[in-house]
């Protein structure tokens, strides 16, 4: 057995999110057209006599909680649990994906996580096993652990993997503090009731744009039916949003259920101009650049 796994899995943009009105379960269906983009996270997991423990480094460490909230935690104990054994380990998350920004950090922890217990411990878990447990922790963790690209269904944990004919180059406003996802989705149901919700479905231009790598087409079709309420609910984002789509994005949207906005850009040059202006211009606190697709959870050294 390794004396520790590090596992990297990375954050993502929603290109598409298309939310259906509240389940009886409190859930909602969705179309959800997951993007991986090159911002990861590292989860390290070592054998720990004192059994399970948190920590983490990096920006906003200080935001991420350290107990068995933790996906990490959770899929430790889940993975534990189906195979008889105690999760005594030790996680350690180094920190780079935008913490409560919408990017699936959290998600990206537990997916880490879990695919790093099961190399430390040798389960030989299947990778439909380990995709199960993933859609228990969280409605975003199974596309954490496939990564690349692919059309999330039910509440976004039913994958089918997309194909993408190139590189999509992505600005990333961080901005100066989080949002709660279960309260966009609460302002989401305030803000459509008495309305007809259609049943979502995934845009067809997008999916062509995305297979044949076209950003201008691309550019044309996403959506993101929470940014509604995310802007009600954090209406300085309006400011970040003109100021990218100003500097010369192709398009700017609310990232998921936000704050963090997504900024497309032609190429790698106009991303950096658009970094640049939206970091000078007041209305964020933080600016990175990424390109997608990138893999998923990936195993760096066992």
């Amino acid at each position: 057995m390794s004396a520790s796994v590090t596992v990297r899995v990375p954050a993502k943009v929603n290109v598409q999110l298309a939310v259906g009105a509240a389940r009886p379960d409190g859930f909602h269906d969705l179309a959800n057209v997951f993007l991986a983009v090159g911002l990861y996270d590292e989860v390290t997991v070592t054998p720990s006599p004192d059994g399970l423990r948190v920590t983490c480094d990096g920006p906003d460490a200080d935001q991420v909680p350290l107990d068995r909230t933790n996906l990490a935690a959770r899929a430790a104990e889940a993975l534990a649990a189906r195979y008889g054994r105690t999760p005594d380990v030790h996680l350690h998350i180094a920190k780079d994906i935008p913490v409560a920004g919408g990017m699936a950090g959290g998600s990206a922890d537990g997916a880490g996580a879990l695919l790093a217990c099961d190399a430390l411990w040798g389960t030989g878990a299947s990778r439909e096993e380990l995709l199960g447990i993933c859609a228990e922790l969280g409605s975003d963790v199974p596309f954490s652990l496939v990564g690349g690209a692919a059309l999330g269904t039910g509440r976004g944990e039913k994958l089918r993997t997309l194909d993408v004919g190139g590189t999509f180059h992505w600005v990333f406003a961080m901005a100066e503090r989080g949002l709660s996802t279960p309260a966009v989705f609460r302002e989401f149901d305030r803000l459509g009731e008495g309305t007809d919700i259609p049943e979502p479905v995934a845009s067809e231009p997008l999916l062509d744009a995305l297979a044949k790598g076209d950003p201008d087409a691309l550019a044309a079709a996403v959506s993101n039916d929470l940014q509604p309420a995310a802007l009600s609910l954090f209406p300085e984002l309006a400011a970040t949003l003109a100021a990218g789509r100003t500097a010369g994005a192709l398009t700017a949207l609310v990232s998921g259920s936000g704050p963090t906005t997504a900024f497309l850009a032609r190429d790698p040059e106009s991303a950096e101009k658009v970094a640049e202006t939206l970091r000078s211009s007041g209305t964020c606190r933080a600016v990175r650049t990424a390109s997608g697709p990138a893999p998923g959870a990936t195993v760096l050294s066992a």
